[in-house]
């Protein structure tokens, strides 16, 4: 571990909130706000245009569109990542990002295939699908709520902790999943 996160992780520690408390607080942040961020018609839209667009990808499409992103990240064309980072949806998150005031540090929304939607900013990867911001959520349907544990995140260097859920459209059925990253920093 870095000295600076070993200097993070005792800050954090020597606060009047423990690891609970900030897993409890987070939990209470995400959860009061997912029925507003559910019903934003941009987003429900976004994740219906690219299940619609997913629809017929097989595993091997999904894993080179996963590649694709992964060689596009610090490069200057970004034919897979920019599109994710400049839709409607994408401008919908950072407004969200922005209106928080440094308590989210990560926003992303996902199809139902796990591929990203749209994000504040870009992400290490394109496929979500493995992983349990998805795997937690979206297969159990509609109100599956994750919580993961407070871990240090490299690429924003803050002490975070994501909270995903199902998205589900007007009728209740599951279409896709968010994944929201609170800055476990800001909750006491």
């Amino acid at each position: 571990m870095k000295r600076t996160a070993v200097a993070l992780l005792l800050a954090l520690a020597a606060t009047t909130a423990n690891a609970a408390d900030i897993a409890t607080l987070a939990h209470d942040y995400v959860e009061t706000r997912i029925p507003l961020w559910s019903a934003m018609p941009v987003l429900v839209a976004a994740v219906q245009a690219s299940n619609s667009a997913h629809a017929n990808l097989d595993e091997a499409a999904i894993l080179a569109l996963d590649a694709a992103w992964r060689a596009e990240i610090g490069q200057a064309l970004q034919p897979t990542i920019k599109p994710i980072l400049t839709n409607d949806a994408a401008s919908a998150l950072r407004a969200i990002v922005q209106q928080a005031g440094g308590t989210i540090a990560e926003i992303i929304v996902m199809d139902n295939r796990g591929l990203n939607v749209a994000a504040a900013e870009a992400t290490s990867d394109f496929w979500q699908g493995d992983e349990a911001k998805f795997t937690a959520t979206y297969p159990l349907g509609a109100g599956a709520l994750h919580q993961g544990e407070v871990d240090f995140d490299e690429s924003s260097q803050l002490f975070t902790i994501q909270i995903s859920f199902t998205l589900a459209d007007a009728s209740g059925t599951p279409i896709g999943a968010m994944m929201v990253a609170i800055n476990a920093e800001t909750l006491d």
